[in-house]
């Protein structure tokens, strides 16, 4: 059997991984009967099955179960389930409604709309006769396309301008479109344009969806659909420090759904207008803040490398100066290598230092004070003898916010990509590497064949595991095609119950690796996947 354990994202096809994710009721194209809808997408049987293992899992680790903090005890989070409306005051507290915007451009010729900050450009040069000579500037989509596919075009322009061959471009020449002189941007040839210089100058697009309140349709009643649950928790903190037994520093967690009218929504569900968020909001005194920056930047990569994650495609990307809000201290991103990124890395995780900014914000917004009395802080400091006026400052303050904030359906891709691996050796030429624990269907029971009294058995051990794990029952087809199905799903175990388990109450257990196949009493099949699913 070829070892393909180890296959490089970037060998890896992301169309034929949506289509075993379409094929195997992953991810659907949303209403796809009446021609679907460009940014939305629909989670199948085993898709959302994936989502709640991995849902499930955050949860526990961030709520149920919260990691040991740096003092040797587990700190302290909370959950919440926040509106998806808020009031529209939140948004302009937040700077939503007047900063959460992308920069657009459109093109006059195909009429198509483009983030400017995707829109690249490069120099073509041309040579003929070994002389080089540049073509002008011509447009791509980062991300949607290839150096390959500029030189595709810029080929096909050589030849309506005297010929020549293209030399090789990289992503190393392209440079952002609008931050070329406007001399330079009428040069642009667009994405899907025959003529330079269709692409308009940038210009600002809100992000948010606007819905209505009540009966009246005016601006009184305008609402937003949330860009972001991280809001809700800030609106709550008062309400969380009032009603339950939380002291600083402590975390409020929440999983839900945020929308965003991405105008290029592109590669799956990489980036899409309806998305899953699994976010945490962390709260502490200014002078730990860093502290617990860089424990939650770390206590975050260990989480991603659980996930039965390759650390070869898990890096962390400090932002740059530029790249920060403007009251942030410190900025990470946990990044993975997708197999549109690949060899480059891609937006997993964010972990922010955001400050007191959103609290302050929301404080003199709302005029309803947020500030919290550390009477922890207060006897630690009177213990070493501070002064009385510096005790004050310092034990009455706004708090700090780390903010780890990640996409669960991102989440989904991720293990996805992970887990897809081509395999000639198997009927199914593929199967889904996904770690036991994650797997949507933990165990297939398959009787041999439908008589000789196999399939009651077969259907006695399925009632009796379904109760525990995810299990399918499965008579239709032969044995290597159901394992074929199973493969396709991701199930690590499938049990056969045959002609010698009527003999010796033995059962096949095959390994969806290594599809090597072993007998075990058919009494053994729970402890076996108990032990198997418990890493």
């Amino acid at each position: 059997m070829s070892d393909t354990s180890t296959l490089a994202p970037e060998q890896k096809s992301m169309e034929e991984l949506v289509s075993l994710c379409k094929r195997r009721g992953f991810v659907y194209p949303a209403s796809e009967i009446y021609g679907g809808i460009n940014g939305f997408w629909d989670y199948g049987p085993l898709g959302i099955a994936l989502k709640n293992n991995i849902r499930d899992h955050w949860w526990k680790h961030m709520v149920d179960c919260p990691p040991i903090g740096p003092d040797g005890e587990p700190v302290s989070i909370v959950g919440l389930d926040s509106s998806i409306i808020q009031n529209p005051k939140t948004w302009e507290a937040s700077g939503h409604v007047g900063g959460f915007s992308d920069p657009m451009v459109d093109c006059t010729e195909s009429k198509k709309r483009y983030r400017a900050d995707h829109v690249l450009c490069a120099t073509a040069k041309a040579e003929k006769n070994g002389e080089v000579r540049e073509l002008g500037f011509l447009a791509v989509l980062d991300g949607d396309q290839a150096p390959a596919d500029f030189e595709k075009r810029a080929s096909k322009l050589c030849k309506k301008t005297g010929g020549g061959e293209v030399l090789p471009v990289t992503h190393d020449d392209f440079a952002e479109f609008h931050t070329l002189p406007r001399e330079q941007q009428l040069l642009v040839l667009g994405p899907d344009a025959t003529q330079p210089g269709t692409l308009t100058e940038p210009r600002e697009f809100n992000l948010m969806f606007e819905t209505y309140v009540g009966a009246i349709r005016d601006d009184s009643a305008k609402a937003y659909l949330r860009p972001e649950t991280a809001q809700g928790i800030f609106l709550n903190y008062k309400n969380v420090l009032d009603t339950m037994r939380v002291k600083m520093p402590f975390g409020i967690a929440q999983i839900g759904k945020s929308f965003r009218n991405e105008v290029t929504p592109r590669n799956f569900i990489f980036r899409s207008r309806e998305f899953e968020q699994m976010e945490m909001e962390w709260f502490c005194s200014p002078e730990d803040s860093l502290k617990w920056y860089e424990f939650w930047k770390n206590e975050r990569m260990k989480w991603w490398e659980s996930l039965g994650i390759n650390t070869d495609n898990l890096i962390f990307r400090d932002h740059d100066d530029d790249e920060l809000a403007h009251y942030s201290n410190a900025c990470v991103d946990v990044e993975y290598k997708y197999p549109f990124t690949a060899p480059g890395y891609g937006e997993l995780e964010g972990v922010a230092h955001r400050g007191c900014f959103d609290l302050t914000q929301h404080q003199t917004h709302a005029k309803t004070k947020l500030e919290y009395f550390d009477q922890d802080l207060q006897v630690k400091l009177q213990k070493e003898g501070v002064d009385k006026d510096e005790i004050k400052k310092r034990t009455r303050y706004v708090p700090n916010v780390i903010e780890p904030a990640s996409g669960l359906t991102r989440a989904v891709l991720v293990l996805l990509c992970e887990a897809f691996t081509p395999d000639e050796s198997r009927p199914s030429k593929v199967y889904m590497k996904f770690k036991p624990k994650f797997a949507p269907i933990k165990a297939g029971i398959f009787p041999l064949v439908n008589k000789d009294g196999m399939p009651e058995i077969a259907q006695k051990l399925y009632m009796q595991l379904r109760e525990k794990f995810t299990c399918q029952y499965d008579v239709k087809q032969s044995i290597g095609k159901r394992y074929a199905r199973m493969d396709e799903a991701g199930t690590p175990y499938c049990f056969t119950i045959d002609g010698d388990t009527l003999n010796d109450n033995t059962v096949t257990v095959r390994d969806r690796d290594s599809q090597e196949q072993t007998r075990i009493p058919i009494d053994q099949v729970e402890s076996f996947l108990a032990e198997k699913l418990s890493d």
